[in-house]
């Protein structure tokens, strides 16, 4: 049952030996089921599905700036429009062992009053107590040293790099000392990106990452660093619902495809692989039904057309296409099919007033 994806693809790089073998940096991304051991919090569950990138090979400023900027934009093209990132960084090895050394004699004056996850994190991973969600623990948290304090001059100049580049494509940043990320191979930078509603509430984090350059190593591999980030679904699919941004993503049907007769079904069948290889959804019954029954299925599946194929059509080369909504049929040519479909839809567009927003300029 695994934690998380970004481990499991840096096995996978050392058994198939990429570093020696495929261009550097490796891009990956993934989307899957992760388990958490922890006890969930709210809106959080012991399954979940995660998605994430990771760029791996190549240890560059520039590289950790991209993998940031991709997270940003895949937020934006979702239609977030409020994020608010977030870095900080967490140093070399020996910033945070010296860092650890000074959080552990600090929360060991308090650990009496905190929870029992903290107790075991005090042993383990002391930053890990700074990502407690108990209220008591978090105002103990607060007075903790901070990490700033301990970054060696390396770590420091390593993290105004990144930060400079982010500068330079105006990319708005906060940096924030409590942002450590929990988990144990992350160093230098570290990032989260945050929704943020209508009056400006902060809706924590969609999103984290960091950079890394220990995780190859440790499993074993030659020592090649690496930057990710990866976000729950379920809690990027309720901020969606929360902000009404579902809404504008589009699950209805472009085109339901009705042959008319047995004769046509050939045909028909190599129709939908083409309208579906030019981009548009479709569906068809692919056996020869009644009209009637074909108008009742379109409607319930939402679909905007119906392109209806009889051997007369077939015969012309031309097939019917009806908008459901309207109830307007016209007369295509299957050997112009795209440019008919285009035609259409933007025709359709345009009578409702939606303009479709190509997210290319805005991004």
């Amino acid at each position: 049952m695994r934690p998380e994806f970004t481990a499991g693809i840096a096995r996978s790089i050392l058994e198939n030996k990429l570093y020696a073998t495929a261009e550097m940096p490796l891009k990956a991304f993934y989307y899957g089921p992760c388990f958490r051991y922890e006890r969930p919090q709210l809106g959080r569950y012991r399954q979940f599905q995660q998605a994430g990138v990771e760029c791996i090979g190549v240890d560059s400023a520039r590289f950790d700036a991209e993998t940031i900027l991709l997270a940003i934009q895949i937020l934006s093209m979702l239609g977030f429009e409020n994020l608010k990132l977030k870095v900080n960084s967490i140093g070399d090895e020996s910033s945070r062992a010296a860092y650890r050394e000074a959080l552990t004699a600090y929360f060991a004056k308090h650990l009496d009053s905190m929870c029992e996850d903290c107790h075991e994190r005090i042993k383990i991973n002391p930053m890990r107590i700074l990502d407690c969600k108990v209220p008591s623990d978090q105002e103990i948290a607060k007075g903790a040293p901070k990490m700033k304090d301990y970054l060696s001059k390396e770590s420091e100049e390593r993290f105004y790099q990144t930060l400079s580049i982010l500068n330079d494509l105006e990319v708005e940043y906060e940096i924030d000392d409590g942002l450590v990320r929990g988990l144990d191979y992350y160093s230098e930078i570290v990032f989260e990106v945050h929704g943020k509603g209508p009056e400006g509430q902060d809706y924590g984090a969609l999103l984290g990452g960091g950079h890394y350059d220990s995780l190859l190593s440790a499993l074993g591999g030659p020592k090649l660093s690496g930057v990710g980030f990866a976000f729950g679904e379920e809690r990027v699919y309720s901020l969606m619902k929360d902000l009404n941004l579902l809404e504008d993503v589009n699950t209805s049907l472009d085109i339901y495809l009705m042959p008319v007769g047995e004769a046509v079904l050939d045909e028909s069948f190599r129709l939908l692989t083409e309208i579906r290889s030019l981009g548009f959804t479709a569906e068809s019954p692919l056996v020869s039904a009644k009209l009637g029954a074909m108008f009742k299925k379109a409607t319930r599946k939402g679909a905007k057309f119906a392109l209806i194929l009889g051997e007369e059509e077939l015969e012309k080369g031309v097939a019917q296409l009806k908008n459901l909504a309207s109830q307007e049929q016209t007369e295509i040519s299957l050997d112009h099919l795209e440019k008919e479909l285009d035609k259409a839809f933007d025709a359709l567009e345009e009578q409702q007033g939606h303009h479709h927003h190509h997210h290319e300029e805005d991004a």
